[in-house]
């Protein structure tokens, strides 16, 4: 349903951010509050070698900082109900200076704690009136080794000054500068987009979306020389730093930060270079019911069963995701009614209401979503995706202190990924039209199709492109087209023609101005199949372990985290359970389309 502004919105379908603050007053009062109280923590600069002392700061800013989240996450929930509103925009800049100020304020604490002794840290990890902070001066000591000098550093800072602007000079071309030409459908004219070519690709039309794919390309290819020369000084920059913080690659650096091991990278590499038979035959099953004499690359995004849709209100959505979860037990759909039914969702869209979806923990009262509902099949797995990240960081703050709730970007789409596969799961044992069964299992296919193997490509694109400049060779155009097109050609097989633009394709990816990110796309994706596979199959056992992974927050490395779930990801098992789910569900639309 839509409407024209937010007061037509029935209050059940509105967020009740009151539980936050209850009016904009008390948020007012609170934020002048913490603007004085914050500072104190400025009293403790050159202090914190003292233990009292360090234990007494601790806790003060985490108590600090949980008023901070409060305040930002209202005013950041506000801006987004309404863009347009002044008052809104006016309290959301103030909360992020505020944050701003605060980050500055507290820039003395991370040089401070490295340059305390090896011994006077261990003892501090093993202090249990420390147990809350053990996760983050264990990390402070195992950076140590990577923690320059006082002047070296400051050098550092100076140089990523100017070295980040890679990243945002793409975001200028892409969004501002790359011109896209107008095409014509069904006798309009359209202005192509980032937005309306990926609509285009859903076009039935083979002709329109061959139109749509040859010209959002031509634009990159006209500019391809200048987004080449960005990427490697983007790569280079990453190389840069590596070294300076004695790393031995740039994927050292990358994954240290996030406490995964190399292992999981290579293993992940490894296990889908040993599982495309699956995906070739899924291509070629494709093209097969597509019915074309000729599967372009522009084909892949189409459905190739037209008019297949749970088209529902969102009461019937919120049931359906109910009854997915029902294997998570009692407990869990217990704390997802109460969601449902006080009012942790804004569902409907208004005009100036922020777009998309998300999920928002909110330290000291629960989570919230954001979501755009719309009668589409897409919207109804949204909820349980959201919902997932909701009940992640709901059972995060049960489980763990404030200073270790927060969990790892690693492992932050797992929860959302496993409910969406639990509801898929339901749906098709449940489903009786044969043609939204179709579509279903395609909906499946392809989506480990583009989040397990096409960001894993990406992933050994980045691999390439990086071990290229360590080893000091240069990223040219013609370089990174070629390696890219090979990649493509291995993952997507012959049953496709890889059109010649496909090899510009790296051109167009932001994340990789992120070094070493998409991976986790991947993993992610994979360890939440794999957990949802154990729970349908093995039971309560795998449940409680899910749970207890749920719980963990940031108190354990994340590929540790895993290993609670029963998802070893530096072992082939996860990898030969998604294989096979992807191959029983290949062989059911198979089976369905004789």
């Amino acid at each position: 349903m839509s409407y024209t502004n937010r007061s037509e919105i029935p209050e059940k379908y509105k967020w009740n951010s009151a539980d936050i603050f209850a009016t904009p007053a008390e948020w007012e009062d609170t934020f002048k509050k913490l603007s004085k109280d914050y500072k104190q923590l400025a009293e403790f600069q050159g202090k914190l070698g003292d233990r009292d002392t360090l234990l007494k700061f601790l806790r003060l800013s985490d108590e600090i900082e949980k008023v901070m989240e409060k305040l930002y996450c209202y005013a950041h929930m506000c801006y987004d109900e309404d863009s347009q509103d002044a008052e809104k925009q006016a309290r959301y800049a103030r909360v992020y200076g505020l944050l701003t100020e605060y980050s500055t304020v507290l820039s003395f604490v991370s040089p401070e704690l490295s340059a305390l002794p090896d011994e006077q840290l261990k003892a501090l990890i093993a202090d249990s009136d420390f147990s809350d902070y053990d996760v983050m001066l264990s990390n402070v000591l195992r950076g140590k080794a990577h923690i320059l000098s006082k002047d070296e550093e400051r050098l550092l800072a100076g140089v990523g000054a100017f070295s980040e602007q890679f990243h945002e000079v793409f975001n200028r071309l892409d969004s501002g500068d790359i011109k896209f030409d107008k095409i014509t459908v069904d006798g309009k004219e359209v202005q192509l987009g980032h937005g309306t070519y990926s609509m285009l690709l859903q076009n039935p039309d083979q002709n329109v979306r061959k139109l749509a794919f040859e010209t959002y390309y031509k634009a990159y290819i006209e500019k391809i020389n200048t987004l080449a020369g960005l990427y490697e000084g983007s790569v280079k920059a990453d190389w840069f730093y590596a070294q300076a913080k004695k790393f031995n690659s740039t994927m050292e650096q990358a994954l240290f930060a996030e406490q995964v091991d190399k292992a999981v990278y290579d293993n992940l590499i490894k296990c889908m270079h040993g599982s495309f038979k699956p995906l070739h035959k899924y291509i070629a099953l494709r093209k097969k019911l597509m019915g074309v004499e000729t599967l372009n690359m522009y084909d892949l995004y189409v459905s190739i069963f037209e008019d297949a849709n749970i088209a529902c209100e969102y009461e019937e959505a919120c049931e359906l995701v109910l009854k997915g979860l029902a294997p998570l037990g009692e407990d869990y759909l217990e704390v997802v009614r109460h969601a449902f039914a006080n009012r942790w969702i804004d569902v409907h869209e208004t005009p100036t209401k922020r777009s998309g979806a998300y999920s928002m923990g909110v330290s000291g009262v629960h989570p919230f979503m954001l979501l755009n509902y719309q009668k589409t099949t897409h919207d109804i797995f949204t909820i349980a995706h959201e919902m997932g990240h909701s009940m992640h960081s709901y059972y995060s703050e049960k489980g763990q202190p404030f200073a270790k709730a927060g969990y790892k970007i690693f492992v932050a789409e797992v929860a959302s990924t496993c409910n969406e596969v639990l509801l898929l799961k339901y749906l098709l044992k449940t489903e009786t039209d044969v043609k939204l069964k179709k579509y279903l299992l395609q909906y499946y296919l392809d989506m480990l199709r583009t989040t397990m193997y096409r960001q894993a490509m990406f992933a050994e694109f980045e691999q390439i492109s990086h071990d290229l400049v360590e080893k000091g060779q240069p990223l040219t155009a013609d370089v990174m087209c070629q390696k890219y097109l090979e990649l493509n050609k291995m993952y997507y097989g012959d049953a496709v023609h890889h059109n010649d633009e496909i090899k510009y394709e790296w051109a167009r990816i932001p994340h990789f101005y992120r070094a070493f990110y998409v991976y986790k796309y991947a993993t992610g994706i994979i360890s939440a199949v794999c957990i949802a596979e154990k729970i349908l199959n093995e039971g309560e056992s795998a449940v409680k372990n899910y749970k207890k992974f749920l719980s963990l927050g940031g108190s354990m490395d994340p590929v540790a985290e895993l290993k609670v779930a029963g998802v070893d990801l530096t072992s082939e098992e996860p990898f030969k359970i998604v294989t096979k789910s992807f191959e029983d569900t290949l062989a059911e639309l198979e089976k369905l389309c004789k």
